[in-house]
């Protein structure tokens, strides 16, 4: 079995995260570490207990010494941009964090890279790989039908402290893409326009605007509605948010957690049709999270098949959330352009 040799910038709580996941990948090493603070990479490979891991302080001298057979982005996403293209631009294929760029220019930019030196880029949605929202996509797909309704709330009270309390649009640009993607995933559509209103609560301890509301237009006629919040307090949902998909068989509902449910129509006609209660089927075991994402990644570079996130395709749930920041902005209806 060959093993990857990998390259992994940024040393942040999410660079460790995936040092610890790639070390225990029997498919890859962790030959190379990359942080613009040369002594958080450093104490780091200290303290993961990790060796033959070198550091680096910038990306073109990591690549140079490690020759890696891959890159795996987990800086800032203000950095994201130069990470991707200088890899890209040496011949090696990236897995990156989201989002994948603070904007739709850069990000348009990045693909434009992935194209031109024929390398994947891939970016890491790990929720993809949780087995409930897979369980639910396949409800949704097989007993309700192509979705006409789409819902999801999001309601958690964060108090992170740092840098999101400050952001101008912390909901939408820290946390909607994973929802927003999920949304694309669970649905099989993609964004046309968006409707949104953002806001800010009296009682909301953020400067920016920590609440929104979304209708977007999706193919296939799909409406999907998003409600979320940063600030509020009391009966949160799951980070994975709360579900409802309407179609022309029947309902399907997902808590976020382990509730996944459905209806679908066993005899039409009366004030009510008739309804058979649906579980979910079992699902081929998947491995969750960025352990998900890495797998499906390196079955990429083995097979040349496209996986889930690939910058093509990615680039479509990023341009869900700048297209939502528009048109708060505007205050009108936006499409959505890729």
């Amino acid at each position: 079995m060959k093993k990857y040799k990998a390259l992994l910038a940024g040393a942040g709580s999410m660079g460790r995260a995936w040092a610890r996941n790639l070390a225990a990948c029997d498919r890859a090493v962790l030959a190379g570490w990359v942080d613009w603070r040369p002594e958080a990479a450093e104490q780091a490979v200290v303290e993961l207990g990790l060796s033959a891991v070198e550091t680096f302080q910038d990306i073109e001298a990591g690549l140079a010494a490690v020759k890696p057979d891959f890159v795996v982005d987990v800086t800032s996403p203000e950095s994201h941009h130069a990470i991707t293209l200088a890899s890209l631009a040496a011949g090696i294929p990236v897995l990156g964090e989201k989002p994948m760029a603070i904007s739709m220019e850069q990000a348009r930019e990045m693909v434009a890279a992935s194209e031109r030196s024929g390398k994947l880029y891939m970016v890491s949605q790990s929720r993809r790989y949780d087995p409930r929202i897979r369980a639910f996509r396949k409800l949704v797909a097989k007993h309700v039908g192509p979705p006409g309704i789409l819902n999801s709330d999001f309601y958690i009270g964060a108090h992170f402290g740092g840098f999101r309390d400050e952001m101008d649009s912390p909901l939408l640009l820290d946390m909607a893409i994973h929802t927003f993607d999920a949304a694309r995933f669970i649905s099989d559509c993609d964004p046309v326009a968006v409707y949104c209103d953002e806001f800010n609560p009296s009682w909301s301890w953020y400067a920016g605007n920590a609440c929104a509301t979304a209708v977007f237009e999706m193919t296939g006629g799909l409406r999907y509605t998003y409600r979320g919040s940063w600030c509020s307090e009391g009966l949160h949902t799951a980070w994975e948010a709360e579900w409802r998909a309407v179609g022309p068989r029947g309902t399907a509902a997902w808590d976020g957690a382990e509730g996944v449910r459905a209806e679908a129509v066993m005899a039409p006609g009366g004030f009510f049709s008739e309804f058979r209660k649906l579980e979910p089927e079992n699902e081929e075991p998947v491995k969750p999270g960025i352990e998900g994402s890495l797998e499906e990644f390196l079955n990429a570079l083995e097979t040349g098949a496209t996986p889930l996130g690939e910058c093509h395709d990615n680039i479509k749930s990023l341009a869900m959330v700048f297209g939502a920041i528009e048109s708060a902005a505007r205050r009108q209806r936006v499409e959505i352009g890729l």
